[in-house]
């Protein structure tokens, strides 16, 4: 049953946890202040700006012609970068994301502009191209090498020569490196005004901005996960969001910052969740790594038995003998039905969201069959994917390159003065302030360097400090 419309747009009432009061017993989320075009280092033009339903289409073309974005291409998914065969990077996999992120958002909006009418031509209609967009996004933070990288960086503060600048570091920045999470850079790297850049870094929309942050809350609360959403730089940008958005506020003045999450991340988390795991067992085919029955099996797991047979006659009937065309077809089929579970579920659970009440993600409400087999997948993958031969050659090499890039160009931060610390950082691009006065911005310049860098461009720098590569002439 669904609630009286009116139930959703309650008065604004300032949110102040005490004496055990939950945050849904005090406020919850309304839809026409969720979506905004607001854009981050431009709040005083927003009145003048007229053109307001093209802005969320704005920020994804903004993306799609970006550096960064680019830069995906040339960074790990999770196999190493192709050879003869073409398997995911960040790019191609964040492209799919967008994909299944629109159709996410565009059949919420559907059936939940059904349900309440007075959203039918608001912003709210919008949020396909908000999803699609943070969807491009959501990985544009991650340090080459995969996750190898992100815990490269991780291990360098935690148990290597980075151990030794704690006492020169604030706590919040602190924890910011020995927790360091590509979601957290990401902000950073939308938001952040770099050297010679405009207010706001990319001057995204608050919405767009909000949907990317899967984990709000500051590395203080990150516990035994360590994931977080901001780093201590730019966590009153992101305060200034959530606040305008009505986003509900979990900590109490004087404690670690906390939110609950925007809606539109469960979108967004559900087509990373789609597409990563469907994708990565495809790619598993093509390596070789899971046999043909092996691959049906898994995609096949997803339908009861009467939606097999009507996929394999439909195979039949195709003329389809071409085995890697068939894991396409099932594949297409697989992520097609946990599109449609994940919408359905958003709009069941619609008020528990609004009310930032709802527990884990969306794949994990779907119904039984599904759910019991994308867990399937998640443990052969596991198993037979993410600890083969090649993933953890990559890896490995990986985490070797970025521990030294992390010792070398650290140490050109704390030590400026050196000769060799010099000429590191002429290597660094003007918008790192490696030449700051400031001994955390130095050290951040690092962090944004490294993390920027592809995996070719990666082992580039890395041969010529270790001298194993010089320019010809």
């Amino acid at each position: 049953m669904w609630l009286n419309f009116s139930f959703y747009y309650p008065t604004f009432v300032p949110l102040h946890i005490q004496d055990g009061i939950s945050a849904a017993s005090l406020f919850i989320m309304n839809w026409q202040q969720l979506i905004s075009n607001k854009r981050l280092g431009q709040e005083v033009r927003h009145p003048e700006r007229h053109d307001d339903r093209s802005e969320f289409k704005r920020d994804y073309d903004r993306l799609i012609f970006s550096a960064p974005f680019r830069r995906m291409q040339n960074k790990t998914q999770v196999f190493p970068l192709p050879g003869s065969i073409f398997v995911h990077n960040r790019l191609t996999h964040s492209l799919e994301v967008a994909s299944v992120g629109m159709s996410l958002g565009n059949d919420v909006a559907r059936v939940l502009k059904q349900h309440h009418p007075e959203l039918a031509g608001t912003l709210f209609e919008e949020i396909g191209t908000i999803v699609s967009t943070a969807c491009l996004a959501h990985d544009m933070g991650n340090p080459p090498f995969g996750h190898s990288g992100e815990k490269a960086i991780q291990a360098y503060f935690r148990e290597g020569g980075g151990q030794a600048l704690q006492e020169r570091i604030s706590n919040e920045f602190w924890n910011d490196l020995t927790h360091f999470e590509g979601n957290a850079n990401t902000f950073r790297l939308l938001t952040h005004r770099f050297h010679g850049r405009r207010e706001g870094g990319f001057v995204m929309t608050y919405s767009t901005l909000a949907s990317i942050v899967k984990y709000p809350h500051s590395s203080l609360c990150a516990g035994k996960k360590g994931k977080f959403g901001f780093f201590c730089f730019e966590e009153e940008y992101f305060r200034r969001i959530a606040d305008e958005l009505g986003m509900i506020r979990l900590s109490a003045d004087g404690e670690p910052l906390r939110y609950a999450r925007h809606p539109l991340v469960y979108l967004v988390e559900a087509a990373d969740d789609i597409c990563y795991e469907i994708m990565d067992i495809e790619d598993a085919h093509k390596l070789r790594i899971l046999s043909f029955d092996e691959t049906m099996k898994l995609l096949l797991g997803f339908f009861d038995e009467a939606h097999r047979q009507k996929i394999m006659q439909r195979i039949t009937d195709e003329g389809i003998t071409d085995n890697n065309e068939k894991v396409v077809y099932m594949r297409a089929c697989a992520i097609g039905l946990l599109e449609s579970e994940c919408a359905r579920t958003f709009v069941e659970n619609e008020q528990a969201i609004l009310d930032g009440e709802f527990v884990g993600s969306l794949i994990d409400h779907v119904s039984p069959l599904v759910r019991d087999a994308y867990k399937h997948c998640t443990n052969v993958s596991f198993e037979r994917i993410y600890n083969s031969k090649p993933v953890l050659d990559v890896e490995l090499s990986g985490y070797k390159i970025m521990e030294t890039l992390m010792e070398t160009l650290t140490e050109a931060a704390v030590s400026p003065e050196k000769f060799h610390s010099e000429q590191l950082r002429k290597r660094f691009s003007n918008q790192y302030d490696i030449n700051s006065n400031d001994f955390e911005t130095r050290i951040m310049a690092v962090i944004d360097f490294i993390s920027g860098m592809t995996d070719i461009f990666a082992l580039d720098i890395y041969q010529k400090i270790q001298g194993i590569s010089l320019p010809i002439v």
